[in-house]
């Protein structure tokens, strides 16, 4: 009966495999680092303050243009002009004049921000909570007509700090305001976005009274750069053919052998599947089609395969336990795979709750109540405590490993071959530790710098690299794990007979 190909190939072709992979690896990195642009833009905005002269709610407001509103400066203008609260409306054209978005951009994000004055008889309230009126057209040309894309009132808390002293001497300067979570659409169908937002006072209901003396709105846009859209799907439509290539050939190997697959036979295919499943680029469609949900497709996809590839780990240590019991089933592994099967549902309810919402009001976000901030952190709790759990059970079973077959290789009785197979077993499990360990300093190392090296004459995008360096990790990871771990045509005879992989001495 052959063995796997990690048994029976030679260390030289193992060494030559293993080079051919690091120089892939360090090309997806150079993709995305030289070729790339930065993942994402973010542009800048100040909301026009218009004035509703005719005092029509279904009105659009535009900024500038042929029909650009009547608009004021300062609020002391429109207390001369005797100009109520209702009737101003903060008026925000995305993109800037002579410019247009593209689905290429795959999605947008708005943070608001207030700038409040610091006025002594009328400061922020504790808890204040400002409540929007927001409405989002779009059109394709500009001379049509706005569409209305959505319209929801919002409440927004305020958490403003005012660090100098609360006197009437230092009136007039600013509070410090965190942003705020404002809008997020799935799909930039359009050219042009228009954004009208009013802020109704109603000192009756208590509706935005104790919010302080609001000057100005800020507005930042965020969206994918176009450019890194078209290296990300170039990227996806090399790696789908490649994997699922590799996926049959391991697969079509599995079912020629005499005997049926063993469990970590069927958890790599199931891996390779999961990986097929975020590689399709069906990202491509949403440059013709307005599919909103992308977002959150996407997140399901990698949720689904981040949720393979923990639960491969456990049964591929567990596979591998030198001891006297029977593990080739899926049954035996219940206890540990059932807190990651748990902490994803808690990570897609989380998702499906926010994102799901958005799909129809692309103001929500969950974060903004605090019903919602409980809930999301709750979610977010218990999957961190089912990620711990996780983490320190797969280092107690590889230390387990390691230590078995240590106690193994003492034995003068061994074959100098079953050595050699202990010592690939510990580097792959290194080389998946270190995988792992690439995507941590990896995020954080693009979180924390300022997105770009110099080097020389070129200017490596390290965010960039990041995005396509660790796509590009995982799946020749998963190429490697089922080329190494499919049948070989070799044959070493009868003591592998019981199909078991790597350890048939078990």
């Amino acid at each position: 009966m052959a063995g796997a190909i990690i048994e029976n190939m030679s260390t030289k072709k193992l060494v030559i495999a293993g080079v051919i992979l690091l120089l892939f690896q360090v090309f997806s990195f150079l993709v995305g680092g030289l070729i790339a642009p930065s993942p994402t833009t973010a542009v800048h905005y100040v909301a026009t303050k218009c004035v509703d002269v005719d005092k029509h709610p279904s009105d659009w407001f535009m900024p500038w243009g042929r029909n650009k509103c009547d608009k004021i400066y300062d609020f002391s203008e429109a207390e001369a002009m005797k100009v109520q609260a209702n009737d101003i409306v903060f008026a925000l054209h995305i993109p800037p004049p002579d410019k247009e978005m593209s689905p290429w951009f795959q999605f947008m994000l708005v943070i608001l921000q207030f700038d409040i004055a610091f006025n002594f008889n009328n400061q922020i309230e504790e808890g204040a909570v400002a409540t929007i009126d927001v409405r989002l057209g779009y059109r394709d040309d500009t001379v049509s007509e706005w569409t209305q894309m959505a319209h929801s009132i919002e409440e927004r808390k305020l958490s403003c700090n005012f660090t100098a002293a609360r006197t009437s001497d230092n009136e007039g300067q600013y509070y410090d305001c965190e942003l705020l979570p404002f809008m997020e659409i799935g799909s930039v169908a359009h050219k042009y976005y228009l954004l009208n937002i009013r802020l109704p006072v109603n000192e009756r209901k208590k509706v935005n009274v104790g919010i302080g003396e609001i000057k100005d709105i800020r507005l930042v846009s965020i969206h994918q750069n176009g450019g890194f859209t078209k290296v990300w799907f170039a990227m996806k439509t090399f790696l789908t053919p490649s994997i699922l290539i590799i996926m049959v050939w391991y697969w079509r190997r599995i079912t020629l052998m005499a005997r049926p697959p063993v469990l970590l036979e069927k958890v790599i295919f199931a891996l390779s599947i999961s990986m097929t499943f975020i590689n399709i680029p069906v990202e491509w469609f949403s440059v013709g089609f307005n599919w909103t949900w992308m977002l959150l497709f996407g997140d399901i996809r990698q949720g689904i395969f981040y949720t393979m590839l923990l639960s491969f780990w456990i049964i591929f240590c567990g596979e591998h336990m030198m001891d006297q019991m029977e593990r080739n089933r899926f049954t035996v592994y219940w206890k540990q795979i059932g807190p990651i099967a748990f902490g994803s549902f808690c990570l897609f309810i989380f998702d499906m709750y926010e994102r799901g919402v958005q799909l129809t009001n692309p103001f929500y976000n969950i974060w903004v109540t605090d019903v919602g901030t409980e809930l999301a952190m709750a979610f977010i709790i218990v999957a961190g405590i089912c990620a711990c759990l996780y983490f320190l059970f797969l280092c107690f079973m590889i230390f387990q490993v390691f230590r078995s077959s240590s106690l193994l290789a003492m034995s003068k009785a061994r074959p100098l071959h079953y050595e050699g197979l202990i010592f690939r077993f510990k580097f792959l499990m290194l080389v998946t530790l270190a995988c792992a360990a690439m995507t941590v300093i990896f995020f954080i190392i693009s979180q924390v710098n300022e997105g770009h090296w110099h080097w020389g004459d070129h200017t490596v995008q390290v965010n960039s690299a990041f995005f396509t360096g660790i796509y590009g990790m995982w799946n020749l990871y998963v190429f490697a794990i089922m080329f190494l771990y499919a049948p070989s045509h070799k044959r070493y005879g009868d003591d592998q007979s019981n199909g078991m992989l790597l350890f048939p001495f078990r």
